[in-house]
């Protein structure tokens, strides 16, 4: 009991020196330590199963434009990237042949297709890593449309992972890699938390993040991906109408780093899946990543 009580003693004096700045991170001159080490994927070894790997991931990561009610990153994909996110939240509407990358209703100035291959150059660069895309179409689409027109994006592209099975490490490395949900069936089947977005109390929003996180960790290690979103806003509702994307990752993400941080004596660690976030500060990325202790 000592011994816990000085863990969480020394885990808030890192909390309280470090600062907000360093999980919530809301600056577009993103600058990464020189020692960073971009391809962490590297470390894990090629037999693990991807439904075992804790990944941090970004919420409607194309999210920079539009506004206060709308933003939820402040980095783009390269930088996202680079800093540690392995899985991407993409929603899509078609016009014409073009599938046009959109959060609510804003065009987020880029397609599916500059996506793609902004993930395929970075995988080009690190080929220990592999990148998960979530795609979600507007309720408009039909099934098959959705489905036909990314299939055309990737043609026969073979590092691309549209298998329903799921794969391990060594599998795909270098790869993108599809979650099917829904309207998308390309890719492995994805299990979501309860996903409960719309915040007016950030308390009562943490303890949703603990219940979904704990559905997640029993949910890990099967036939499906499993992700949960730590995201929320409160635009929409009366008691949260302030509560923007931007505020409630600035309570929630040096909450959640708190919260993960005191698994780390475990062995092994814990597995939680997917991690989708707004606004994630290096720091809290790096957190999540160093769940992956076997």
């Amino acid at each position: 009991m000592k011994g816990l009580l000085f863990y969480h003693i020394v885990l808030s004096v890192m909390f309280l020196c470090h600062g907000k700045d360093i999980f919530f991170d809301d600056k577009e001159n993103f600058v990464l330590p020189a020692s960073y080490n971009i391809p962490w994927m590297a470390g894990i070894e090629d037999f693990r199963i991807l439904s075992m790997i804790t990944l941090p991931g970004t919420h409607d990561s194309m999210g920079l434009y539009g506004g206060p009610e709308v933003k939820c990153q402040a980095l783009s994909l390269k930088d996202q990237l680079r800093a540690g996110i392995r899985f991407l939240d993409l929603k899509v509407f078609a016009l014409g042949d073009t599938l046009y990358v959109i959060h609510g209703v804003m065009y987020q100035h880029s397609t599916l297709r500059e996506v793609l291959d902004t993930v395929r150059a970075f995988l080009s660069e690190f080929k220990s890593e592999a990148v998960l895309i979530r795609v979600q179409s507007s309720e408009s689409f039909e099934k098959t449309t959705v489905n036909e027109r990314v299939q055309s994006l990737i043609s026969n592209d073979q590092n691309v992972w549209v298998s329903s099975g799921m794969p391990n490490m060594g599998q795909v490395r270098g790869k993108i890699v599809f979650l099917q949900k829904s309207k998308f069936t390309l890719g492995i089947p994805l299990i979501v938390t309860s996903g409960k977005g719309k915040v007016t109390d950030i308390k009562v929003k943490d303890n949703i993040i603990i219940e979904d996180l704990n559905q997640a960790m029993e949910a890990c290690g099967g036939d499906n991906a499993v992700m949960t979103y730590i995201s929320g806003t409160g635009f929409g509702t009366f008691w949260g109408m302030f509560l923007t994307p931007k505020r409630v990752a600035e309570k929630v993400n040096p909450w959640l780093n708190q919260y993960l941080r005191q698994f780390y004596p475990n062995q092994p660690r814990p597995c939680f899946g997917v991690i989708a976030m707004d606004f994630p500060g290096i720091d809290l990325i790096q957190t999540v990543i160093n769940l992956n202790r076997w």
